[in-house]
């Protein structure tokens, strides 16, 4: 059983979702089944992971992307089945060409719908301390990733996303609950 689509509806009728079931698919009748059409039918929640990279000067590496005017903390969309710190470790593969290892988890932060993006929950990772040179070994991908800078806190400040600001604020004060809710960001 998969999700196909939404049937929007006009005035207060609720929207349908679509299903579709294939032959071999269990019986909707079975425990299987039974699930599968619950789990069509559920709302999905996008997840991105996020790493905290500093070099030895406590710079932090932020990224130049090619779809926001705001730099933004290395990472991305997490896969359907994919674990949250394995999906932060394939997108910095496949974004910046190095191969890293997400250590303790420093957050989890709900950010609200913005910009036409659906509303998400971000994991950020604590990836370490490094060299100011391990970025001359990237190799960006060049349809996400215009360049890369070690940043201090004026730099995050002026070209950061507000959430990223807000949550980098709350790490280097101590004071990161494990779990937060980014404020609106502005249209």
């Amino acid at each position: 059983m998969r999700r196909e689509g939404i049937v929007r509806s006009a005035g207060d009728d609720p929207d349908r979702a679509l299903l579709a079931r294939l032959a071999d698919d269990p019986p909707a009748t079975s425990r299987q089944g039974f699930i599968a059409l619950l789990n069509a039918g559920l709302p999905t929640k996008r997840v991105i992971s996020q790493g905290l990279l500093r070099d030895e000067q406590g710079r932090v590496l932020l990224c130049r992307l090619t779809y926001k005017s705001e730099w933004d903390l290395p990472g991305g969309v997490v896969e359907v089945g994919e674990a949250p710190a394995r999906g932060l470790e394939r997108e910095i593969r496949e974004e910046l060409g190095v191969d890293v290892h997400a250590r303790s988890l420093l957050t989890v932060n709900w950010l609200p719908a913005w910009r036409g993006w659906d509303d998400a929950c971000v994991f950020l990772f604590d990836l370490g301390t490094v060299d100011a040179s391990f970025t001359d070994t990237f190799r960006l991908q060049p349809t996400e990733i215009m360049g890369t800078e070690w940043c201090d806190v004026e730099t995050v400040r002026a070209k950061a996303t507000a959430a990223a600001v807000e949550m980098l604020d709350a790490v280097e004060s101590g004071d990161l609950p494990v779990y937060r809710e980014a404020p609106p960001g502005p249209e």
